[in-house]
């Protein structure tokens, strides 16, 4: 009977212990990401001058990974996809939809984790995004008004800065929030039969998370 206790014992002390980020570690989250643009764009030139574009926020689910190369000193690749519409702005107004673009925007983050012992374990970081447009396609009303539209955007490279806390639920799952802000730049080419017109984009989105993580 004295055996069991101690074992009971221990067993609950080992649950109570937080689990540690340690070197050579890696956590995996699933999170549901909200991607919001807070962007500014040019004018449609050269045949819109007075008129501009704005872009739809997005929700997805979003897989990270992150390494700990030492216990405060993590480093994380997320993997997501996202559907953005395009709509028209000032004169472009009554067209609604001008566009719709699948972005693809590899994340590549530095972390410093301020408590990897603890419960509660905020963090910060700082890294670079490549961002891949593709699947663009310009709307109906859009080619109703102008005539058949080809749409291209130019892929972006960019950093990123994001901010985050993990709350242990368990020994190794814990709940995990966590915000982005990144840079991302495009251009937008709209190619009418011999005409083009160009647009420039600074979406640099802030991209708020939720989810589950697993530590290995």
């Amino acid at each position: 009977m004295k055996s069991v206790c101690i074992l009971a014992v221990a067993a609950a002390v080992t649950c109570a212990v937080p689990a540690q980020a340690e070197q050579g570690n890696v956590h995996v989250r699933a999170r549901a990401i909200l991607v919001s643009p807070t962007e500014k764009a040019s004018p449609v030139l050269p045949t819109f001058s007075t008129g501009s574009v704005s872009v739809t926020a997005s929700w997805a689910p979003e897989v990270d990974v992150t390494y700990f190369v030492k216990p405060h000193i993590g480093v994380e690749l997320i993997a997501a996809t996202t559907k953005h519409k395009v709509h028209g702005e000032g004169s472009l107004t009554g067209v609604g939809k001008v566009a719709d673009t699948w972005v693809l925007p590899p994340t590549l983050t530095l972390q410093y984790h301020f408590a990897p012992e603890a419960k509660v374990r905020p963090y910060v970081g700082v890294g670079v995004n490549y961002t891949h447009f593709y699947s663009e396609k310009a709307s109906s009303s859009l080619q109703t008004a102008i005539g058949s539209t080809a749409v291209h955007l130019k892929d972006s490279f960019g950093y990123d800065l994001q901010a985050g806390v993990d709350v242990q639920l368990q020994r190794n799952l814990f709940l995990n929030l966590d915000v982005k802000y990144i840079d991302i730049d495009t251009t937008a080419r709209l190619t009418t039969g011999t005409l083009v017109n160009r647009v420039k984009v600074s979406l640099d989105p802030i991209v708020a998370g939720v989810g589950i993580g697993v530590r290995f």
